[in-house]
């Protein structure tokens, strides 16, 4: 990096964790290690007190408690959230926001009710156009005092997929989590997936908020409106093979045959293929792909075999979707640092 890490953004490190590369060895991503973001502080919520609002341009207004959404249909869905800063550390010139490197991704089972249902119940009213869901957190962004809040176009909500979720991997939301309820958007980055959900408003033009219109956009500078970030871009991390150098984490193993393991995503189209490459991306192999045995929104496995000289090495591995989607072998800068998917890399020596 051609700047440290400020005091400001070590505090924001302390506060969201990202997955240990090594945890990619579970299927599904224990709640503990999942990554987390909380852009503002964790809401107190009383449970007994607490309502979700249905409002805007509907024709019949609701309020709900978590025992009404917990007596709805329910259904579960695994789903594979990535956090769109993720690899914002490793851009230059230097990106001053939460300092992720590789690991802010994480696959879980959620479980809730499906929106579709819900804004059919209240009756959309003709010339709408944006859901907005409002969160309980509140802080201060660009000289904004806000609570988070995040809009999808009608059609984006009515996908069977999205979920209201109240309880992830067999149990509740945990505090940082969302509880006790959180919008679930799978394929999208996970800005998308509202936690603390308390207020859905449908609206008939677009949402002008701050996180849609100065934050999670694509720009290149101050004055360039951008492109808003939506859909994960597809990508591959590998579980890094050996053991660690304490400070570097460069790796050591020892020579000889190894099955190099990983998982990859996407957001637009599904998983078609991996290559990995030992020799820093001079020459790639095909990866053997898994079944997407936890269907279409989550990660999917995938091995490869390496036997491994002495010597110094650079694994890479790079992911490519059904739509023609693939990783760059060298990053893409713009203001926010988001959507960076370019290949990873991960220094080895082998004894």
């Amino acid at each position: 990096m051609s700047e440290g890490v400020s005091l400001e953004e070590l505090q924001l490190a302390a506060r969201n964790h990202a997955l240990p590369l090594e945890a990619l060895r579970f299927d599904v991503t224990p709640v503990g290690l999942h990554f987390l973001l909380v852009h503002y502080d964790i809401p107190e919520v009383d449970e007994a007190a607490w309502r979700l609002e249905v409002d805007g341009r509907v024709e019949r207004p609701l309020s709900l408690s978590l025992a009404d959404l917990r007596a709805r249909e329910t259904v579960e869905r695994a789903a594979t959230l990535e956090c769109a800063g993720n690899g914002r550390a490793l851009l230059e010139p230097h990106v001053t926001s939460q300092p992720w490197l590789l690991e802010a991704v994480g696959t879980a089972r959620w479980r809730g009710t499906p929106l579709a249902p819900l804004l059919e119940e209240a009756g959309v009213v003709e010339g709408a156009l944006e859901v907005v869901f409002t969160g309980l957190d509140r802080g201060v962004e660009g000289g904004v005092e806000q609570a988070y809040a995040r809009s999808l176009p009608l059609e984006e909500v009515r996908r069977d997929e999205v979920l209201l979720a109240h309880g992830v991997n067999g149990g509740p939301l945990p505090p940082q989590h969302g509880f006790p309820l959180r919008l679930l958007v799978p394929g999208w980055y996970g800005m998308t997936s509202v936690k603390w959900l308390s207020r859905i408003t449908v609206v008939d033009e677009p949402f002008a908020g701050y996180q849609m219109t100065r934050s999670y956009r694509l720009r290149l500078h101050e004055d360039d409106e951008g492109e808003p970030v939506s859909r994960m871009r597809v990508r591959a991390l590998m579980e890094p093979p050996g053991i660690p150098e304490f400070l570097s984490r460069s790796r050591v193993v020892s020579a000889g045959e190894h099955v190099l393991r990983g998982r990859a995503w996407a957001g637009e189209a599904e998983v078609a293929g991996v290559e990995v490459s030992t020799d820093g991306g001079d020459t790639w192999g095909e990866a053997a792909l898994g079944p997407a045995t936890l269907g279409r929104w989550a990660w999917r496995a995938w091995t490869f075999a390496w036997t491994a000289a002495r010597g110094e090495h650079e694994l890479c591995c790079r992911a490519r979707d059904a739509a023609g989607g693939s990783q760059p072998l060298e990053r893409t800068w713009n203001l926010g640092g988001y959507a960076n998917n370019a290949v990873q890399r991960i220094a080895v020596t082998v004894t």
